[in-house]
């Protein structure tokens, strides 16, 4: 990524992974009857969020992990002519290993 992107807080950058174009049995899925994919790559991460007495809670998820997220999760942005999300930390439903 060449412009310099660091989120706030409890958040994270995912570029979406693409789903196969086609089923199993060799079926060509249109771009019309595709859903958005929920596993997507992190980016970057925050340094994570404070709690009421204002000491850092770290993250557990970290840049590199590959993660699920919620269907209708995040902001939608365009980083270096690609299409990322900002979601929070809360959003992430696992990391996949």
């Amino acid at each position: 990524m060449a412009s310099k992107v660091r989120p706030l807080h409890n958040r994270i950058i995912v570029q979406r992974i693409k789903e196969e174009e086609k089923t199993a049995g060799g079926i060509i899925i249109p771009d019309t009857a595709k859903e958005k994919p929920t596993e997507g790559k992190v980016i970057a991460a925050g340094p994570g969020r404070r709690d009421e007495k204002g000491n850092l809670i770290a993250m557990d998820v970290k840049k590199g992990d590959r993660v699920l997220f919620g269907k209708y999760s995040g902001n939608e942005v365009v980083l270096d002519g690609t299409d990322h999300l900002i979601i929070s930390e809360d959003d992430v439903l696992a990391i996949l290993e």
